[in-house]
């Protein structure tokens, strides 16, 4: 059981009052879909694949097997949410233990992890507001001095709740539990929680450094440069948390969510020696088959000469853990 520490601001973030823009479109790389794209979508059934091999997606619901302090244990839960054991905590990725969630069919795959097996959590980070990186009904689960790290303008969401500790963050910032600094970083994505709050908060990803480890959660994210700039300001990344699903009709997705191939070769910008899938075998949110999302990682992980063991193609609800410490990290 981890000991409940409070968060430490770093020098480099502000006060949490902060003032924010009015919205953060200024930070979007592509333009969004408008509504006639995503009404032909919907009538062309883009977005409603044959869901009958999701008996094929691999479920391994074993708990959580003990982890030593100087280790890393990353958990897959299903979809964008990990168990992530780092530096002595318990941190929560995007948690979504519901069924069903607005918008889409129930989920194809059970959470790989009871909600009564889960530890004392010791913070969660929240990539955006989606429905399936921000669920209600989870986060209301948590004891409210769970301290919560979150994009820039989405605090109030979490105070409403009833939430006490909740730590907004901008690009480049930094914050600290103990000896792990949480700090967000950018991510090629958009937010919208309701219809007249679209980009209102912003988005990205979180790179997580014990004394031992560091891991990237990209989070959700299409290709693009910010990937190197991750890399150059973060080095040593052992662990890239990266999504490979929801990724077709290609002309559609390309400028919300990276492919399979496109997940591999983010990884290899951002520095990351190993890559764990995510983002596929949970939700149906796109039309491409329901395996094809990790057949297509492994393929693209070949071809890119990548040493095959640090593919971590997981199954749901199974851990890996990384060990042995690195060189000195150079932080921002």
């Amino acid at each position: 059981m981890s000991q409940t520490v409070s968060p430490e601001i770093s020098p480099s973030t502000p006060s949490r009052k902060r003032t924010w823009p009015a919205d953060f479109k200024d930070r979007l790389t592509c333009p969004l879909p408008d509504f006639r794209e995503v009404l032909s979508v919907a009538w062309h059934g883009g977005i409603r694949p044959d869901i009958g091999d999701a008996d094929q997606i691999p479920v391994l619901r074993a708990g959580l097997p003990p982890v030593l302090p100087v280790e890393t244990a990353v958990t897959w839960v299903g979809h964008a949410t990990y168990v992530l054991r780092i530096g002595g905590l318990t941190v929560l990725t995007d948690p979504v233990w519901s069924r069903k969630i607005p918008g889409v069919r129930q989920r194809l795959t059970p959470p790989g992890l009871a909600w009564s097996d889960l530890p004392h959590v010791d913070a969660v980070v929240i990539s955006h507001n989606h429905y399936d990186h921000l669920d209600a009904p989870t986060i209301r689960r948590l004891p409210r001095g769970t301290p919560m790290f979150v994009p820039a303008n989405l605090g109030s969401w979490f105070t409403r709740k009833g939430f006490k500790d909740v730590t907004e963050l901008d690009w480049w910032e930094s914050a600290r539990v103990g000896e792990v600094s949480f700090d967000f970083v950018p991510a090629h994505h958009w937010s919208r929680r309701g219809l007249r709050d679209t980009c209102r908060s912003l988005w990205g990803g979180w790179v997580l450094t014990s004394p031992h480890q560091r891991v990237y959660f990209a989070g959700d994210t299409a290709y693009g440069d910010r990937f190197e700039q991750i890399g150059d300001r973060y080095p040593g990344i052992d662990l890239a948390l990266m999504p490979v699903g929801a990724y077709e009709p290609r002309w559609f997705m390309r400028v919300t969510h990276v492919n399979p191939a496109e997940a591999v070769r983010a990884c290899g910008d951002v520095g990351a020696r190993r890559m764990a899938t995510m983002h596929w075998g949970t939700f149906v949110l796109s039309g491409e088959p329901l395996m094809a999302p990790v057949r297509e990682a492994r393929e693209a992980w070949e071809a890119a000469g990548r040493e095959p063991s640090d593919l971590w193609d997981m199954a749901i609800g199974e851990t890996r853990v990384l060990s042995g410490d690195r060189s000195p990290f150079h932080t921002v």
